[in-house]
């Protein structure tokens, strides 16, 4: 993983080693999201990104409503930090 990654889920780790708890994939797909639609905004006609995009807000979703079924305060500070819509 590269250094910004790393610094941008730093905050959602429940341990050193914790890459696949709910809050950490969130905020690994939220990071691949927002470079998604910076390259799109540029590329506007590249299908391929337009897809991964729609599958990688599609799978980020279906982990917050796992987070808000059953872990809600985690998933209030998951929206709460990362500043979605719940």
């Amino acid at each position: 993983m590269n250094e910004a990654l790393l610094a941008f889920i730093a905050p959602f780790k429940r341990h050193d080693n914790d890459n696949w708890s709910p809050e950490v994939q969130i905020a690994i797909l939220t990071f691949e999201v927002t470079q998604l639609q910076d390259h799109l905004r540029s590329h506007s006609k590249d299908v391929d990104a337009k897809r991964s995009l729609l599958k990688k807000v599609a799978r980020r979703k279906k982990f917050l409503n796992y987070l808000k079924s059953n872990e809600l305060e985690k998933f209030a500070f998951v929206t709460k930090k990362l500043k979605l819509k719940a």
